[in-house]
């Protein structure tokens, strides 16, 4: 049973994130779908054990239904359903154990704007499948419209990041804003108990005799596929609604699941990218929003000019794809936003050039206190099986308000501003914060030269850019043989 779910709309009441207004958004003409109301309920069924489906799967192994179970049941769970193998196992595990499950597709303004710029549309396949894992067990399935808020509240927000030289993370922002911001508001009072996806993560919620405590984000059992990182940035009130049947098992097991239930889709790859990409390229996006704006290429050493690029917000910290640029591999290590130049340099990941102190602000923590002061914890500050330990110190600032100093113990060479550090203690998440763009005495160093170069108004009296070739691969040739006397 599908449905078509238009006006489960309402929009964030306040910004998780600070940030500009929303961008104009090009206007499109109204979609015809029923809307959601009292005279079309959703299919939530009364908290009874569902009776038994077609395909249904006994779990012989506790663990594997653990994080679904929820300590009770049956309760009412809204699932988000991408179509994918991890949600579909996620939805056939909390299945199992004897919960009531309605499922969500929720359908964001990329996939339906970009239908007929790219010559498929991304979300087709997604759909198809997701129907047919819910028609093996009689689940109902609701396609929701999210366009508006994730225009307002994403999009927007990651292009004026890119304009001002930043580097956001939109999978956060989707989790915070949208799956568990805007769609969660929308089914406030449709008597869910949960809502579920299916991301690697544990969420451990408090004892029935505790019921105040706060619910805690704990690691996955799968290390490598964990998510925390991306859900780090979330409120107690989301936390405490959330259920992830995947913490408690590997992606493995996922896989030997998906054909354990003979799932129509067990053979699909896992999704590479960005939440709301689909099949299309990140540069297209970027062209396509921001537009192109030539600069130069400076090496930060030097101050030589080497090429062109096609304008700042293409880059980060620490990229090395796409310079095209001889003698190298080369890496993008600052960005002067103001003159549009990008410096770059082969030394990046030389001694005398680590990063291992920055800040971070616009902190969030699942409990009210958050980390002491001087504490030794665990940071991430990328999606990454690996941890960096680290030292933390609370300062207050006139311009960022309470911010989070960090020194690492380690060099890390990708410290990107815009992108989110995540804390643990042990294997509990503690919160995040974005990395300022404020850095300290230890940010790489741009001579003298690469400064006053990329400051000059008039850069077509630069000449032709310098090619650099790379010693270690030019043939040398051979010596002549010794003559003998």
């Amino acid at each position: 049973m599908l449905r078509v779910v238009s006006t489960l709309r309402p929009l964030l009441r306040s910004p998780l994130l600070p940030g500009p207004k929303p961008l104009p958004r090009p206007r499109r003409p109204p979609r015809p779908f029923r809307a959601l109301s009292s005279a079309a309920p959703l299919a939530a069924s009364p908290p009874s054990a569902p009776s038994p489906a077609p395909g249904a799967v006994e779990f012989r192994e506790e663990h594997l239904v653990r994080c679904a179970a929820a300590r009770r049941a049956p309760l009412r769970v809204a699932v988000l359903l991408s179509g994918g193998v991890d949600s579909s196992v996620a939805l056939r595990l909390l299945h199992a154990a004897g919960h009531s499950c309605t499922a969500f597709y929720l359908k964001i303004w990329f996939q339906e704007d970009f239908r007929n710029f790219w010559s498929e549309c991304p979300w087709d396949d997604d759909l198809k499948y997701a129907q047919a894992v819910c028609d093996k067990i009689d689940v109902p399935l609701e396609v929701v419209h999210l366009s508006d808020e994730y225009w307002n509240h994403v999009v927007s927000h990651m292009i004026n990041e890119y304009r001002n030289g930043r580097t956001p993370n939109p999978d956060v922002l989707c989790n915070t804003r949208i799956k568990f911001g805007a769609f969660l508001e929308a089914i406030e009072n449709l008597g869910f108990d949960y809502i579920a996806s299916g991301h690697y993560a544990h969420v451990v919620h408090p004892p029935f005799e505790n019921a105040e405590g706060p619910s805690v984000l704990q690691l996955s059992k799968d290390e490598v596929k964990d998510q925390t990182y991306f859900l780090s940035h979330l409120s107690q009130p989301q936390l405490r609604r959330l259920l992830f049947p995947l913490g408690c098992i590997t992606k493995d097991e996922v896989r030997s699941l998906a054909v354990q239930m003979d799932l129509p889709n067990q053979a699909r790859k896992d999704s590479q990218g960005i939440c709301f990409l689909g099949k299309v390229k990140f540069s297209e996006f970027v062209q396509r929003h921001i537009g192109e704006m030539k600069g130069i290429l400076l090496e930060a050493e030097t101050g030589d000019y080497l090429g062109m690029h096609r304008g700042f917000w293409f880059y980060t910290i620490g990229q090395r794809q796409g310079l095209r640029l001889s003698g190298g591999p080369w890496y993008v290590v600052e960005k002067d936003v103001q003159n549009n130049v990008v410096f770059v340099s082969r030394n990046y990941y030389s001694l005398d050039k680590r990063r291992r102190t920055f800040r971070v602000g616009s902190l969030n923590w699942f409990s009210d206190s958050g980390p002491s002061d001087n504490e030794r914890l665990k940071c991430k500050v990328r999606h990454s099986p690996d941890f960096h330990d680290c030292t933390v110190t609370k300062e207050q600032t006139e311009e960022n308000g309470d911010v989070l100093a960090v020194r690492l113990s380690e060099d890390d060479q990708g410290l990107a501003a815009g992108q989110f550090a995540a804390f643990y203690r042990d294997s509990a998440c503690l919160g995040s914060g974005i990395i300022l763009d404020s850095w300290d005495e230890m940010s790489f160093p741009v001579c003298a030269k690469a400064l006053e170069t990329a400051r000059m108004e008039d850069k077509s009296k630069m000449g032709k850019p310098i090619r650099i070739m790379n010693l270690e691969h030019l043939v040398k040739p051979e010596p002549e043989p010794a003559k003998v006397a």
